[in-house]
C-alpha cells in the first residue's frame, strides 16, 4: 500500500513574499544580461519576473480567500 504525496500548501503571505523575491531577482538578471550582453541571462530574468509576479497575484488571490 502506498502513501499518498503530502501536498505542501503556502500561505497567500509566502506566497507573495517568494513572488516578490523571484521578480526582484528577474529584474536583476535582466539589468545584468543587458549590461553584459547576454540575451539569455536576459529573457531569464524576463521570465522570472513574469513568475514572480504570477506568484505574487497567487498570494493575493488566497489572502482574499482567506488561505
Amino acid at each position: 500500500m502506498q502513501k499518498d504525496k503530502s501536498v505542501d500548501v503556502k500561505s497567500g503571505t509566502q506566497d507573495k513574499i517568494e513572488g516578490t523575491a523571484k521578480a526582484v531577482a528577474g529584474k536583476i538578471k535582466e539589468k545584468a544580461g543587458k549590461a553584459v550582453g547576454n540575451p539569455r541571462l536576459e529573457a531569464k530574468g524576463d521570465c522570472d519576473q513574469i513568475e514572480g509576479n504570477a506568484q505574487k497575484k497567487v498570494g493575493k488571490i488566497k489572502k482574499v480567500f482567506g488561505k
